[in-house]
């Protein structure tokens, strides 16, 4: 797939991941861009640093509904389609799910998997107008392996891959792709917590999933073979993978202590 001269949605796009993801998209030819993002500096600066693209830009919460909507209906109207649609925004709130406030269980939730469910559903319409379209779904290695302290996190990024697989199955009959990444720890304000970690750049995960987007992969893993290792014993011996997690039950329990971007 070509991306030059297409016409994108992002969802949080303002920084981190999803404004590297613009930088390459950019570098593919792409001009037109919508961006939806709570961040409104950095999301108004996108047009002073990247004066080559054409931003349409939307600033709010997409776990407002209206929110959505107001941007599917100004795409429409400015464009009239949508070639590519990146569900990209999303937040953490860690800990032992009894100590998670319920505001921050149901933001998690209305953010990392329903606004992905109603974006998709008003710019079906727009996507279908398109003679070649497609949908990339940011999901997360810990949608993979249902990890403690991750349970709501980790809920919702699993939600992300079941919809991305359905999806593309449901939209057999058009020409419209459908691939779902899920990034490890990267280098971003989510996880600022962890500084000094090891972690993948937004850079090269940006660079990755566009890649993978282009080329219509259905999924695309990162975390390198570890990661695959960690799937499979996940899958097909999830007792054994129990036995692993006890063993390191209070590291990953400090790990995971004030880990929040919200």
């Amino acid at each position: 797939m070509r991306l030059k001269g297409k016409k994108v949605l992002i969802t949080g796009g303002s920084r981190g991941i999803g404004r590297c993801m613009i930088a390459e998209l950019i570098k593919n030819g792409v001009k037109d861009i919508a961006v939806i993002a709570r961040d409104k500096k950095n999301l108004e600066r996108l047009s002073e640093d990247f004066e080559e693209a054409n931003f349409l830009l939307v600033n709010g919460n997409v776990g407002d509904i209206g929110v959505l909507r107001e941007m599917s209906s100004k795409i429409e109207d400015r464009w009239g389609r949508l070639d590519v649609l990146i569900n990209n925004a999303g937040i953490v709130s860690a800990g032992a799910l009894e100590d998670i406030p319920d505001e921050e269980i149901y933001d998690q939730v209305a953010i990392n998997f329903m606004a992905i469910l109603f974006l998709t559903k008003y710019c079906l319409p727009l996507l279908k107008s398109s003679r070649q379209a497609a949908v990339l779904n940011v999901s997360s290695g810990l949608g993979l392996l249902g990890m403690p302290f991750y349970t709501v996190y980790g809920s919702t990024k699993a939600g992300i891959r079941q919809f991305s697989d359905s999806l593309r199955r449901e939209l057999q009959p058009f020409n419209i792709s459908v691939t779902c990444v899920y990034p490890t720890a990267t280098d971003t304000e989510m996880m600022q917590k962890f500084e000094g970690r090891e972690m993948d750049s937004p850079e090269y995960v940006a660079e990755k999933s566009i890649q993978a987007l282009m080329k219509k992969e259905l999924h695309f893993i990162f975390g390198g073979s570890q990661r695959l290792k960690d799937n499979r014993l996940n899958f097909e011996s999830p007792k054994k993978f129990d036995k692993q997690i006890s063993e390191n039950y209070e590291q990953l329990k400090e790990a995971s202590r004030s880990h929040k971007a919200i």
